[in-house]
């Protein structure tokens, strides 16, 4: 004797299966945004250190004393209008 309208599932069966298979969804796709959320703070601290700029090269050798504040106008002016070749 059949109960209901044939061999499938009732609704409560398919209501518990789709918030099931929707939640193991929501914590795989969390699994995978933490998962790369950490491996980006990880290589953050991985980076190389840059070279200085031209400009904070002549203003490290100002400082110092290497050249003076005529020299370093100079250069400067230089840096900021190259000329054109």
């Amino acid at each position: 004797m059949m109960w209901g309208y044939g061999y499938g599932y009732s609704w409560p069966m398919m209501l518990g299966m789709i918030f099931w298979n929707v939640l193991w969804l929501a914590l795989l796709a969390l699994a995978v945004w933490a998962l790369i959320r950490w491996l980006s703070r990880s290589t953050r601290f991985i980076s190389t250190k840059a070279e200085p700029s031209a400009l904070e090269i002549l203003r490290q050798r100002y400082a110092r004393g290497e050249i003076d504040a005529s020299t370093f106008e100079q250069m400067r002016e230089r840096l900021d209008n190259p000329v054109p070749q």
